[in-house]
């Protein structure tokens, strides 16, 4: 969207009102239908205890003719019976009426509702997909959960209910207010006495409810992170006995939300009872006052008389006119539910995301596949992670990636595709800035496995094809069998079209990483990243697969990083990088001649420990301690 905000910070004005104008094209002619039925349903609901008064006063006390608007005289039976069996039949065209149009009306709204909550889900996360990895890892899945569904149904509930309750106020107040000016306009300036009272009693419930309303929204999305963070987990919980913990963890993310709930209930119920004692004293003043008159004791020096029939025809109205007023308690709430909802699902929207597509932005072409890092920095939360790497890869060159636990290996290559942007510096295909070209051709032009590979709930063939969708069953076979994959999947129940479970977990560590090399072989990029893309399988499986991807790496970039020094040990050219720097550069026999960090590395690999210097041990021991650190503050 061209109007988000680079902050995330909403839009100024009123931020449902702008959701609904956003979102109600080519739905508006249900809310339009949904209006109409109300409107003449309303119509229809107000005849009856017009037809009841005018039968009181000309059928049973003849104190006037029968004579109804816009209903011709003729039409209308001359004998009391005929008027009472035409009033009854009046009273059931009535009933029946409306129970149609309540029908239209509430399936009217429903459809505005579902296909607005249904464009704005689909845009929220669409909006939700845009924004850059950091945006994710600054965040909780159960937080940004609660946006896409709590956040999103409170604006369907309102727009559904609050909307089409509020034309019913407003067609019942209006209908009503026109019927009782008519009936006697000075009772009816009596009657609408405890409007200000009302509207004023609201207004302060709005004040207060709203924050604490946004608290709730807030200790959902808490709750919803904490929920989601345990069953992810689950593994681990019960291997380390746990369950006990996580329960406490629950139950007070539960009572968190428990109190923020209690205190926007206490608001709530005082709010209700509150319309409800105004109305009422409104309403006894009313029939006081009314019921005087009629009994020839007109108070307060009113003039002129009021019948008995008009009387009943007063009070009923004057009673249907308090339910609007209390109903409009139901509609503010809910409306303050949706505000408060509406602000988190816009702060989303108008997001503009921190790495996307320039607006000079070109498509990216890949001739030879050189990449670049020229002077590139980059820091997570102000805490440098990558210094000054000034590195140029030859196309087609299979480079390793080596060095301690948090030097910085994979925070590199997650520059190339985009995942993050460079602080400093630039990163470069064939000698293009990457973000000069857009990201959806820089990305198909990356293929990346990384050590962790996620895979979706679906079958095997369609986890392997995710990204090339328009692959075919055979393309889909061959990748498999490239990546040493197809046998174990001819050995599953369904073979191809067997359900891996969420996240993969009906598959070993193995066995995903296979679908997800898979994955990237059939895409065919240009460029290859593989970070630690074997670690979960054995020795001799890993022996085949680096085989496969040696062939598959033969006429592409290929970066490999790796733990496991003999995976790369066949590299064109080796890249070593502690503390976010690049420390050593050259091919496996010509830095393990250089007696190095790497040689160090490869001593540990081979077991040779005694030979360490004991720099290195300590330098390792200081790392240890600082990621230690690190966790615990994290």
């Amino acid at each position: 969207m061209s109007d988000r905000e680079p902050d995330g910070a909403p839009r100024t004005g009123n931020v449902v009102w702008r959701l609904y104008t956003d979102y109600a094209d080519g739905s508006r002619r249900y809310a339009v239908l949904g209006t109409v039925a109300t409107l003449i349903g309303r119509a229809l609901g107000l005849l009856p205890a017009l037809v009841i008064g005018l039968a009181v006063d000309a059928i049973f006390l003849g104190e006037r003719a029968y004579a109804l608007p816009l209903v011709p005289a003729g039409v209308i039976p001359e004998t009391p019976t005929g008027q009472l069996y035409f009033s009854i039949a009046v009273l059931l065209a009535a009933t029946g009426g409306g129970a149609i149009l309540s029908w239209i009306e509430d399936w009217g709204w429903s459809v505005f509702a579902q296909r607005v909550q249904r464009s704005l889900r689909v845009d929220a996360y669409d909006a939700l997909q845009d924004q850059e990895l950091a945006y994710f890892t600054r965040r909780r899945t159960g937080d940004l959960m609660s946006v896409l569904n709590n956040d999103v149904n409170a604006l369907q509930t309102f727009l559904e209910d609050g909307l089409s309750a509020t034309v019913w106020i407003l067609a019942t107040v209006g209908g009503i207010g026109l019927i009782l000016v008519g009936l006697n306009p000075t009772l009816t300036a009596v009657a609408l006495l405890p409007v200000p009272a009302l509207a004023l009693f609201t207004l302060l419930f709005t004040r207060i409810i709203e924050p604490r309303y946004l608290t709730v929204r807030e200790e959902i999305g808490d709750l919803n992170a904490r929920l989601e963070n345990s069953v992810s987990g689950i593994e681990v919980i019960k291997t380390q006995g746990a369950e006990r913990f996580e329960t406490d963890r629950v139950r007070a993310a539960s009572d968190s939300y428990l109190r923020a709930s209690l205190a926007a209930i206490r608001v709530r119920i005082a709010y209700f009872p509150g319309l409800n004692l105004i109305s009422g004293i409104g309403f006894a003043v009313t029939f006081l006052l009314g019921g005087l008159w009629v009994l020839g004791a007109a108070p307060l020096g009113l003039a002129g008389s009021l019948t008995p029939g008009a009387f009943v025809t007063f009070v009923i109205y004057a009673q249907q006119f308090i339910w609007p007023i209390i109903r409009l308690g139901d509609v503010v709430d809910d409306y303050e539910r949706a505000k408060t909802a509406g602000l988190r699902v816009d702060e989303l929207l108008s997001r503009e995301p921190a790495v996307g597509d320039r607006a000079d932005a070109t498509a990216l072409t890949v001739t030879d596949g050189a990449v670049a890092f020229d002077g590139v920095t980059f820091a997570y939360d102000d805490e440098a992670v990558i210094r000054g790497v000034d590195v140029a890869v030859e196309g087609g060159a299979t480079v390793g990636v080596v060095g301690p636990t948090g030097a910085g290996k994979s925070t590199l290559l997650k520059l190339l595709p985009r995942l993050y942007d460079a602080d400093e510096g630039a990163v470069r295909v064939d000698g293009r800035d990457v973000r000069d070209v857009t990201l959806r051709s820089l990305r198909n032009a990356i293929g990346y496995v990384s050590q962790d590979p996620f895979l979706f709930y679906g079958t095997v063939a369609e986890n392997i094809r995710y990204g090339t969708f328009d692959a075919t069953d055979a393309e889909v076979r061959a990748a498999a069998e490239r990546a040493q994959a197809g046998e174990f999947v001819r050995n599953l129940p369904d073979g191809y079209d067997t359900l891996v479970g969420e996240r993969g977990v009906k598959l070993s560590g193995g066995q995903r990483q296979r679908l997800a090399i898979a994955r990237t072989m059939l895409k065919d990029p240009e460029i290859l990243i593989l970070d630690e893309a074997t670690s979960a399988v054995d020795t001799e499986t890993e022996a085949l697969i680096q085989a496969s991807l040696q062939a598959f790496a033969a006429d592409r970039t290929t970066f490999v990083i790796a733990h496991r020094l003999s995976t790369i040990r066949n590299a064109d050219r080796v890249l070593v990088l502690d503390d976010g720097r690049v420390v050593e550069d050259g091919t496996h026999r010509d830095l393990l001649a250089d007696d190095g960090l790497y040689a160090n590395l490869w001593r540990v690999q081979v077991g040779d420990i005694e030979s360490l210097p004991a720099a290195f041990l300590e330098r390792a021991l200081e790392r240890q301690s600082v990621i230690a650190r690190d966790d615990e503050e994290a």
